[in-house]
């Protein structure tokens, strides 16, 4: 299938925020800080599982999308949730909760996706699943359950199941140039609003992976906040995707390889936490903030580009990559044997004139 552009640039975009947002714990505690922070949490998972949701409405319940599911989701969580796990550990940032049952880090979002994809032939048979996802997400702050990231399947799954829901050319719609300005005015306000997260609730509430009593709030206020959370998240989503560029670039090409980066970026952000590089500048406001998203810019963007990325895949995605390479093998072969069958009929057949002179 011919792969879309756009598509690839905002999974490349929403991955390298994934980075940044994950490198902003390298920084001190400032309020600017804490208020850029808040800013990407709002809506970058979100939009994340939004078109997760969109790129999986393909799924079924049958024999090959289940060697797929396990093959592309289900073993590479198996293989880095022990590595960044025991990573961890030798760099002396353990984490609790057994391995596999509860993800570590960055971990979770395999194992959230693989459900959600499980129940894709469900949930994309009407589009009433989108407000009952919502009820969902509502309720599902009442489990502390944490075994297989529980409270994250339940919370996000309204983004995941309206990903579902919107067809490619309700996307393209947000591309338009009369959204782009009130794309930028609401991020404008999303950003203001993130300055008061904290009157009103806490940076906890962006996560989704903690029930309403760890959170310290009573059911009905915690309620009214998650609702408002995702109300902004959803904003959000729409205000990006309508910015991020339609047209082709060399940017495009990294799009495919947003599982290499999203795999691979939490080994550096770890080390270099634990390495304290940034410690010194923490009294600094602007120059560490600046330094470390052009230090996360930079890193998505070579783990993405294709010499690394090419490599990197055969970790992401052994059995895809070993298919692949036996694919290019047997086209070679063919090419070659289509090159040799022509060459033999090329001198089988008599050359022009050659009967005229005979005769």
């Amino acid at each position: 299938m011919r792969r879309d552009p756009w598509l690839d640039n905002v999974k490349l975009t929403l991955v390298t925020l994934v980075v940044i947002g994950h490198s902003l714990g390298l920084l001190g505690a400032s309020v600017l800080d804490l208020q850029i922070y808040d800013f990407i949490y709002f809506w970058h998972i979100p939009a994340f599982v939004l078109i997760s949701g969109h790129l999986s409405k393909g799924f079924e319940w049958d024999r090959r999308h289940f060697s797929s599911l396990f093959t592309t989701i289900a073993l590479p969580y198996l293989i880095f949730e022990p590595a960044l796990y025991y990573f961890r550990r030798e760099i002396d940032q353990p984490e609790d909760g057994p391995l596999w049952l509860e993800p570590h880090w960055a971990m979770w979002y395999l194992c959230v996706l693989f459900f959600w994809r499980l129940a894709t032939p469900l949930l994309r048979k009407h589009w009433v699943f989108v407000p009952i996802a919502v009820v969902v997400s509502l309720l599902g702050g009442l489990t502390d359950e944490l075994v297989f990231c529980l409270p994250r399947i339940l919370g996000l799954l309204p983004f995941f199941v309206l990903g579902l829901h919107l067809d490619h050319s309700h996307l393209r719609r947000l591309t338009t140039w009369w959204v782009k300005p009130f794309a930028v005015a609401a991020l404008v306000w999303i950003f203001q609003l993130s300055a008061s997260l904290d009157s009103w609730g806490r940076s906890a509430f962006l996560w989704y992976d903690q029930g309403y009593g760890a959170l310290g709030y009573t059911t009905g206020d915690a309620m009214a906040v998650r609702a408002a959370v995702m109300a902004v998240g959803l904003l959000g989503t729409a205000s990006v995707l309508a910015l991020v560029p339609r047209r082709a670039s060399v940017f495009s090409t990294m799009g495919s390889a947003t599982l290499v980066v999203y795999l691979f970026h939490g080994f550096f952000v770890r080390y270099a936490d634990h390495a304290g590089w940034l410690e010194r500048w923490h009294d600094r406001q602007w120059l560490p903030l600046v330094v470390v998203t052009l230090a996360a810019i930079a890193l998505s963007l070579v783990l993405a580009s294709p010499p690394v990325a090419r490599v990197l895949t055969w970790f992401v995605d052994p059995v895809g990559s070993v298919r692949r390479l036996r694919l290019s093998g047997g086209t070679r072969s063919l090419a070659r044997q289509r090159e040799d069958d022509t060459g033999d009929r090329g001198r089988d057949r008599p050359r022009a004139g050659a009967g005229a002179g005979q005769r």
